[in-house]
């Protein structure tokens, strides 16, 4: 399980397992909290073509769908 806490999301760099239309690089752009400091919205960026994608933050912990970093 990639170790992730939500408040470093924020600019945070992953790699696609399974890449998708050539998209494989993705940064995360947009991070909004409530006011219980949960997250409730993340928003990733494809860098190849600047894509956003609206996701679930916790999909990121999934090794199996993602790696950190870029790879």
């Amino acid at each position: 399980m990639n170790q992730i806490h939500p408040k470093k999301l924020l600019h945070s760099k992953w790699t696609k397992v399974e890449v998708v239309n050539k998209l494989k690089h993705f940064s995360v752009i947009k991070v909004e909290y409530d006011e219980q400091q949960n997250v409730i919205e993340c928003i990733i960026r494809a860098e190849m073509n600047a894509a956003e994608f609206a996701i679930e933050w916790r999909d990121l912990k999934d090794p199996l769908q993602w790696k950190i970093g870029w790879q």
